[in-house]
């Protein structure tokens, strides 16, 4: 299967940033001295941006995805982007070139793309995708694009939490034994977006009591769904990570074995936990949801 990961050799990433922004800053002032210059030609196509991961079993979802998405447009080039510095870092150790979304922009441009639908993989539109997504693309919305659109993550509005609900439930409850609970992880966050995750847990508390969500870094958190487990006499639960891909977060802090993991935390509770180690890119009902939003900002490509 083809990897979403670029093999390719190239400069420093320090550097390449450096050359991007250089670009970027003067292309107005180079596009006024190349008065006969071949003009950009008007091809769409797309780029999706995940946050990232270094973990070699969990790129499986970014594959699926990227197959699903070349499946569904079939006319339009995919391109790629990470918005984590530090898992871009840890790949370029590893020999293999990632771009951030300036860069891979900026790539975009320089290959003659004039009109490109921003897919975010995040799970909400939380500080990542507002910060190192929505604002760098609103920045390149003048330096030679015709139209930059943005498809919205996973869950950003209430029939999405709905859809979301539903697909957990429909993906993972026939994975659990009888009387065994479902719990999903989250990242969470600080920022407002983290909203989403109790929203969930209500459209999941319509649909089934033993299906309990909570976060990693926001709310709400694992003492939560500790005393949700323990009030509702649950003794065996099947750990979910609730993100697009089962990376650093799911094996370690969900799945691992010291002491502080949800894993170990659970069982010391009483309650012996069975970890999922697959993302929720590598379900198709959860890449679905994904390409819907992708339609979405296709569709306004071709808008005035």
């Amino acid at each position: 299967m083809r990897s979403v990961l670029c093999r390719r050799p190239g400069l420093p990433g320090l550097l390449l940033a450096l050359v991007t922004t250089l670009t970027v800053a003067l292309f107005g002032a180079v596009s006024a001295f190349a008065g006969h210059a071949t003009p950009a030609r008007d091809k769409p196509a797309i780029l999706l941006v995940a946050f990232g991961t270094s973990v070699p079993e969990a790129r499986k979802a970014f594959d699926d995805m990227d197959a699903a998405a070349r499946e569904a447009f079939p006319d339009m080039a995919v391109h790629w982007a990470f918005t984590s510095n530090i898992i871009r870092e840890k790949l370029a150790a590893e020999g293999q070139q990632t771009d951030s979304v300036p860069v891979a922009l900026a790539r975009m441009l320089d290959a003659g793309v004039t009109r490109v639908a921003v897919q975010s993989l995040h799970a909400i539109p939380g500080e990542e995708f507002h910060e190192k997504l929505v604002r760098v693309v609103r920045g390149f919305g003048g330096e030679g694009f015709k139209k930059l659109t943005i498809g919205q993550p996973l869950m950003s509005s209430d029939e999405d939490m709905a859809a979301v609900a539903d697909a957990l439930l429909a993906t993972f409850g026939p994975q659990r034994a009888k009387g065994e609970a479902l719990v999903f992880m989250g990242h969470g966050t600080h920022h407002p977006a983290n909203i989403y995750y109790p929203g969930l847990q209500w459209y999941l508390d319509q649909r089934d009591p033993l299906a309990l969500v909570g976060t990693v870094e926001g709310t709400p958190g694992l003492e939560w769904v500790v005393a949700r487990l323990k009030e509702k006499g649950a003794t065996r639960a099947l750990l979910v990570p609730l993100m697009s891909v089962a990376g650093d977060h799911a094996r370690n802090d969900m799945a691992g074995d010291e002491q502080d993991s949800w894993k170990s935390v659970l069982a010391a509770q009483g309650i012996a936990a069975r970890p999922v180690l697959q993302g929720l890119a590598e379900f198709a009902p959860f890449r679905a949801l994904w390409l819907n939003h992708l339609r979405q900002a296709v569709a306004e490509l071709d808008e005035e």
